[in-house]
């Protein structure tokens, strides 16, 4: 391992006695503990009932299964563990996800909830799979499946129509030719099946590398028996038409023959092992001390309205190994903050937001990208970004031509890239902060995060204009009063829209995070993105735009 990066630590001129710190930091609190709830009330799945059922059945809930299948004392990135939020569907939509150690190889897990719906497949669970799958896909990183499931939810495709019905089958099926996929490429795909797989549920197995059935509880068939029956007339139960030990023994689906479900995953841990699985980036180069400023004041730093000014080398002095950082040209475009660093190791270059994006700013982007790309370092954005600036003066001096530069630049880079949004993330500064959209590799949020596609104010205020507009065009008066209320109201409604429990409810992002915990989930990211090497140089070399 190399010595530490040679740029000197980064000052603090933070002021924790501060009233706005207190405060900022009381309001993390709040928030944090509400996320806390919510995780809690996710990983309850079902509710008690539903899961003392599943213990009666000698069935672990789907946590334990992957916590028995994981490394002792290694950790789990959950993705969007608070999927469905503000939905009527269970917290969490069904399934959990998430990134573990396996037999000391790094994985995707992906575990139907048999606690909720019978593991049925909601438009939420539908969601996490395909994430789960391109994590596995874009990472090259082996894919285990625990499955139990009653198959789709019928109630979405009863809830709407024909037109709905069709919609639904034919977007469901993408994660059966993406499986198919993984296997192409080289990607490992195990799966363990601990009881019922059903109509489109049985081609989990049936398109796995690696098959696990267990005695007695594993049930897999393209129909159970009462379809059988009404479709063939065929009386049958579902341990001769479609149990383990038929499979194991009959049908040959099933590879291993398990015992019980701590049997499956013991033999499921034996077949990752096997795999002579290892990375093919670099590891960790460098001295992966802590940073000198305490993790603990990122509590701090960011207001719930997001007014409040952050200097985003806060963050990166809190997060940075040894808080060390290399700036690239501070004087030129400061409202972007851009340098080398280094975490849990891994030196990485990192782009952060002190305001919105000038030309320069935009330009800075650019060749600090293809930089990075040139000597392969993985990219880490910091977004609090309010957009690209506009404005007569800005539009003369090619806001629109530096914007689409920086935008080229992030589409074209072939480094890994890192999103975390601690504040705002708008408009099409979010994309040139490699948002979501751009192929990033992970995203996640802080609990102040906010996304769309600009403030609220501005939002409510271009609405008002256009009305004004509308009503001078007519020549009918113009209501101030009923004007300030609808402005209040979108304001209010845009507000709550934007929040980071919304968009982390949708699947927008990979989950929230709590700012303490930035640096470790980075250094969590930043080894899985290094199992697959960058293939191919940048489509460009570097250039001063």
């Amino acid at each position: 391992m190399r010595p530490a990066l040679l740029a000197p630590p980064l000052p603090s001129s933070l002021d924790t006695r501060a009233e706005s710190f207190r405060r900022n930091a009381a309001d993390m609190a709040e928030q944090l503990a509400e996320v806390d709830r919510l995780l809690d009330e996710a990983a309850a799945g079902g509710g008690p009932a539903a899961m003392e059922r599943m213990r009666s059945r000698d069935k672990m809930p789907i946590r334990e299964r992957i916590a028995n299948a994981l490394d002792p004392d290694t950790p789990f990135l959950e993705i969007s563990a608070l999927a469905g939020y503000g939905s009527d569907y269970t917290l969490g939509g069904g399934m959990v996800v998430g990134v573990g150690v396996i037999a000391g190889v790094e994985c995707v897990v992906m575990g139907n909830d048999p606690s909720v719906l019978g593991g049925a497949l909601t438009p939420y669970a539908a969601k996490k799979w395909t994430r789960a799958i391109e994590i596995a896909r874009d990472n090259r990183i082996p894919y285990v499946s625990f499955v139990e499931s009653a198959g789709a939810d019928l109630r979405v495709e009863t809830g709407g129509g024909r037109k709905v019905q069709t919609t639904h089958f034919a977007e469901s099926g993408r994660q059966f030719y993406e499986l198919i996929e993984l296997s192409k490429l080289g990607v490992p795909t195990v799966c363990v099946v601990f009881g019922s797989s059903t109509a489109g549920g049985a081609y989990q197995p049936g398109l796995s590398d690696y098959v696990i059935v267990v005695k007695e509880h594993s049930k897999i068939f393209l129909a159970g028996p009462p379809l059988v029956k009404m479709a063939t007339g065929e009386e049958s139960d579902d341990e001769e038409l479609g149990g383990a030990r038929m499979h194991a023994e009959v049908s040959g689906l099933g590879d291993y023959f398990a015992e019980d479900e701590m049997d499956a995953i013991r033999i499921c841990r034996e077949v990752v092992s096997h795999l002579n699985w290892r990375k093919r980036g670099p590891a960790p180069a460098l001295a992966p001390d802590p940073p000198v400023h305490d993790p603990e004041e990122l509590l701090g730093l960011v207001s719930r309205d997001l007014r409040q000014a952050v200097d985003v080398r806060d963050v990166i002095a809190r997060v940075a190994d040894g808080s060390r950082f290399e700036e690239f040209k501070p004087r030129y475009g400061p409202t972007l903050v851009c340098g080398w660093a280094s975490i849990h190791g891994y030196p990485v270059g990192v782009l952060g937001n002190n305001g919105v994006l000038y030309p320069q700013a935009a330009e800075k982007a650019t060749q600090f990208i293809q930089l990075c790309n040139q000597v392969d370092l993985p990219l880490v954005f910091l977004q609090n970004i309010t957009g690209y600036m506009v404005g007569r003066d800005f539009e003369a001096a090619g806001i629109i031509t530096k914007g689409s530069e920086m935008l080229n630049a992030v589409s074209n880079s072939t480094v890994p890239h890192l999103t975390v949004v601690i504040g705002s993330s708008y408009g099409a500064g979010t994309y040139g902060m490699s948002g979501r959209a751009f192929g990033n590799r992970f995203t996640f949020l802080w609990p102040t995060a906010k996304i769309a596609v600009m403030g609220p104010k501005q939002i409510a205020g271009v609405m008002s204009q256009v009305r004004r507009g509308q009503a001078a065009r007519k020549g009918i008066p113009f209501d101030e009063d009923e004007d300030a209320a609808i402005v209040a109201m979108v304001e209010e409604a845009q507000e709550q829209g934007s929040l980071a429990l919304v968009a982390t409810g949708a699947i927008s992002d990979d989950g929230i995070i709590d700012p303490r915990d930035t640096r470790t989930v980075l250094g969590l990211c930043l080894s899985v993105v290094r199992n697959r090497p960058v293939e191919g140089a940048s489509a460009y070399g570097v250039f001063r735009p």
